[in-house]
């Protein structure tokens, strides 16, 4: 665990490479979802053609010549397409109706009171940003699969529009927020689905307000319109057979402002575990958070409005990619809001994620500090 005493002064990100939004926003949080005490329960060719040429015979003299054939090879290559995956994980698709959804954003909470949270594991993409009052929040991206319920929901953040404009106008799940914040919401691509607009949210009654908000990922789903598109494929994942760039390492360790994130790769069950503040983070649903691939995407954060940190997802930034138990460094790039990150490996390669879940980890650009092997 980072000491505490040091956060504030170099608000780090720490990576272990070895061998081997607005609190303004909180305030309105789903008004207007009904009261209810629930209980939790668990989810879960290449083709030759040729041409012959031959030269007609002349008619001005006795002999007829014939020219030898010519012959013209043009070859011609068709790409043979891979069998199809689902856009956010890269596995192959079971279910084609699955496969054709359109991205749900799910804010959650990571308050001390809203933890442990329900549905991190079932997400197919995890997101974690920083707030205010030093904390983070996540958001839960999912389509290929669900959770119910999903929750502790929470309200949003402008950085969210730059940051979710990739998956295609997706459905966004949150709490609410201020008029600047609801302005810009609805004036983005973004589906806003929250409890104002659909009576499809409950309060648990195990723990107190604003951290009792919940739905299930089948509601939120079904808000999608008719013509809901399934999002673009976000990353580029190793093929069979394909061996895994970078070097050996153990994990990373990063720090979001007071939060303290460790990541320690499992080659038993070959996923990454998430420790948070010094604890096993675990889900309600599920128990320990895992994934299969962990980015950690240095963002500039710049003053957003009422002094909400707004983390700049456009341009470019340093990234530390872990997968497999490999550790590879490079840079992200994105020069459109419509358009996904880009990962290149220091060597100019693309990096390649393991077909699965990915958790991205958005901490400040101040410093960077690989560790000694432990």
């Amino acid at each position: 665990m980072i000491p505490r005493h040091h956060r504030a002064s170099w608000r780090a990100v720490a990576v272990v490479a070895v061998l081997g939004t607005l609190a303004a926003c909180s305030g309105s949080d789903a008004g207007t979802a009904a009261d209810t005490t629930v209980g939790t329960t668990t989810a879960t060719t290449a083709a030759a053609t040729t041409t012959s040429s031959t030269v007609a015979p002349s008619t001005t003299v006795a002999a007829t010549t014939t020219d030898a054939p010519t012959t013209t090879e043009a070859a011609t290559t068709t790409t043979v397409p891979g069998p199809p995956v689902y856009p956010l994980t890269g596995v192959l698709v079971s279910d084609p109706a699955v496969a054709a959804r359109p991205t749900l954003v799910v804010k959650i909470d990571n308050a001390p009171g809203a933890r442990p949270q329900s549905g991190m594991n079932e997400a197919d993409i995890v997101f974690e940003e920083i707030v205010n009052d030093n904390l983070t929040r996540f958001a839960f991206v999912f389509q290929s699969g669900g959770a119910t319920p999903v929750g502790p929901i929470r309200s949003g953040r402008i950085q969210d529009i730059d940051l979710f404009g990739a998956f295609n106008g997706p459905l966004f799940s949150w709490s609410g927020g201020n008029h600047t914040v609801t302005d810009a919401i609805h004036a983005s691509d973004l589906v806003d689905i929250g409890p104002a607009r659909r009576a499809v949210y409950f309060r648990s009654g195990d723990r107190k307000a604003p951290h009792n908000l919940y739905s299930t990922t089948d509601q939120l789903f079904a808000q999608a319109a008719p013509d809901a598109q399934p999002p673009q494929q976000q990353f580029q994942y190793r093929a069979d057979g394909e061996a895994v760039q970078g070097t050996p390492s153990p994990g990373v360790a990063a720090s979001l402002d007071s939060i303290d994130v460790r990541w320690t790769w499992n080659p038993g069950t070959g996923l990454y575990e998430r420790m948070m503040e010094g604890k096993a983070h675990t889900d309600a649903l599920s128990g320990q958070v895992t994934t299969n691939n962990v980015l950690v995407l240095v963002m500039n954060y710049l003053p957003g409005i009422s002094g909400s940190p707004d983390a700049q997802t456009l341009g470019g930034g340093e990234a530390f990619v872990f997968t497999a138990g490999n550790y590879v460094h490079g840079t992200w790039t994105r020069a459109d809001r419509l358009q996904p990150f880009t990962l290149t490996a220091d060597d100019g390669t693309p990096i390649h994620l393991t077909p699965g879940r990915t958790f991205i980890e958005l901490p400040r650009q101040d410093h960077t500090i690989p560790l000694p092997p432990a």
